[in-house]
């Protein structure tokens, strides 16, 4: 008899909308069945074409919960199978696993205040009628900057003298709008303030104490065989970061040119549940978190965000249907998305092969139904009980 209930459970499950906008409590699916149901979810995003491969890590301070990898490192009919430490580019991660961060540590270490006017770092702003623009307002992306193309013989000092030049297009510190040449700023601010690149000063100051063994911007080539590849305009790229503006800019940029792996992902995660400190290694302190992390509001409260890490906004696919107010998160062009809620005590990470850039409503489908199938999973007695009186 166990069987047959067990065999028709399995049954209903698999007739369930991979892709639906809502999925249902299934408390008994829960119990039976949890791990398949993120299997089939990922196998059906490599049956739509969506990605070749990834991987999943669920986890919380303590422990990791689920850990798979699926599928390829990339659409070549010869590519090898995705393994649980195959590297993957992170594109804009880097904006919360390096650069956030070490800004929010040089704030800690009194070395800059994230509200210090821009100018006083990147002194070709003085004079250019943005005295009033913040290192917080790069953070929040409430800068009121717009991406440009940047120069190739001189990337960097284009993108600084373009930004000091640029018509505004809105209110500094009202207007929201997500754009990478805030970071590549906040980037070159680390640069100035310590005099080490952004590669340096947070392999030194997080990535090495931490132990996350394979984070790193250019990859050696060592790590080549690991590395999952990303998709350039007509060809495949591996090892290279596929943003071009982060390639124009050397491979390292406060936006893009992250390379890391799930595990090592999963300690940074648990140094941030851990308010900064993880296996008795501390390189934030818990204020420092808490800052980072607490809500800054934008277009009239419709959009929040944290400092670099995103709340709730457009971009928030990650953060499903169970995740607190309290949980923050953030997403990479590449196909790559960390969300953390520590009111739960749970995090996802999702890295993958990205195939399909254009059908971005899917994507943000498969990020959103990731979350809330892990929360449904693994979170922890008390949520799970919360979530079936609702």
């Amino acid at each position: 008899m166990k069987f047959i209930v067990t065999l028709l459970l399995l049954s209903a499950f698999s007739v369930l909308p991979l892709f639906a906008q809502e999925l249902p409590p299934a408390t008994a699916l829960r119990q039976v069945v949890p791990q398949s149901r993120i299997d089939l979810l990922m196998q059906a995003a490599m049956e739509k074409k969506l990605i070749a491969g990834g991987v999943v890590l669920v986890g919380g301070a303590k422990k990791t919960y689920f850990s798979r990898a699926y599928g390829k490192v990339s659409p070549a009919g010869d590519a090898k199978e995705v393994a649980v430490d195959t590297i993957f580019d992170l594109a804009s991660l880097t904006k919360v696993i390096a650069t956030t961060p070490s800004i929010l540590k040089l704030a800690e270490e009194r070395k800059l205040s994230l509200v210090d006017p821009l100018k006083k770092w990147l002194v070709e702003f003085e004079g250019k009628g943005r005295d009033e623009l913040l290192l917080l307002n790069l953070l929040t992306h409430t800068s009121a900057l717009n991406d440009m193309p940047l120069n190739p013989a001189s990337p960097m000092q284009s993108a600084i003298a373009a930004a000091a030049a640029q018509t505004l297009k809105g209110e500094i510190g009202s207007r929201f709008h997500y754009a990478d040449i805030n970071f590549i700023l906040l980037g070159e601010v680390v640069r100035r303030t310590t005099g080490q690149t952004l590669d340096e000063y947070a392999l030194k100051s997080f990535y090495q104490p931490l132990g996350m063994k394979d984070t790193c911007f250019r990859p050696p080539k060592e790590k080549m065989s690991r590395i999952a590849s990303t998709a350039g305009d007509t060809i495949l790229i591996t090892g290279e970061v596929q943003d071009y503006v982060a390639r124009q800019l050397g491979g390292v940029a406060g936006h893009a040119g992250l390379f890391s792996t799930a595990g090592d992902l999963a300690l940074f995660c648990r140094m941030l549940l851990g308010g900064g400190e993880v296996d008795g290694v501390r390189v934030l302190e818990q204020r420092t978190v808490s800052q980072m992390t607490a809500p800054y509001f934008s277009r009239g409260g419709r959009v929040i965000r944290g400092l670099g890490w995103d709340i709730a906004s457009p971009y928030s696919a990650p953060r499903g249907n169970f995740f607190s107010r309290g949980s923050f998160g953030h997403t990479g062009y590449s196909g790559t998305s960390v969300w953390v809620d520590p009111e739960a005590d749970i995090f996802v990470i999702l890295l993958t092969t990205r195939l399909d850039y254009r059908n971005k409503s899917e994507f943000s489908q498969l990020r959103s139904e990731l979350s809330t199938l892990a929360v449904e999973a693994f979170g922890s007695p008390q949520l799970l009980k919360e979530l079936e009186e609702e």
